[in-house]
This record gives C-alpha cells, structure tokens and sequence, in this order.
C-alpha cells in the first residue's frame, strides 16, 4: 500500500489544474496476462531526467518486466504479478 500512497502523491504533486486533463497515469491489464502502466512525464520535474536504464527482467512466462522512456512518458509491462515490482522500479528512478 505504501507505493499506491507514493504514486497518489506523485499523481497529486503534478495536478496543477492543467496538466490532468491532457497528461496523467495509466494503469491497464494485458492479455499475456500482465499490467501495462504509462506515465506521462510531459510538464512534470520529471520531463528531462537522465540517464534512464532499460529494463528488461524474463524469469519465466508470467514473471516478467520491461521498463523504458519513449516520447515523453514511462511505459511498463509484466506479468500478472509484477505491478508491485513496475511501480517500486518507477519511485526508485523518479527519486534517484
């Protein structure tokens, strides 16, 4: 429960009024079966930060991550057990 926490707050420190309503966070499920998350980092301190590592974990055919930068948002994928694992490798880089 404490990331949901930390991403609320992530989610509210951004809410200006404006940004989201174009901008915001995206939480999915996926047919593998898995969890697609999508950050959008345009207009947040986070719009430039450097260096990003992708990151690509396969252990089996449901346990499995891949995290990467692309057009201005954080984009994650797992299996159907991994959210926890996604959301702990996104407050890890947003707070390096």
């Amino acid at each position: 429960m404490e990331l949901i926490k930390w991403l609320e707050n992530y989610y509210s420190s951004n809410c200006d009024g404006d940004w989201e309503h174009g901008y915001g966070i995206t939480i999915c499920t996926i047919d593998n079966p898995g969890w697609s998350i999508k950050v959008n980092l345009r207009e947040t301190p986070l719009e430039n930060k450097r260096p990003f590592q992708k990151y690509v974990v396969e252990r089996t055919e449901n346990d499995w991550v891949h995290c990467r930068l692309k057009d201005g948002c954080f984009e994650a994928f797992g299996g159907p057990k991994n959210l926890n694992e996604i959301l702990e490798f996104f407050k890890q880089w947003a707070e390096s």
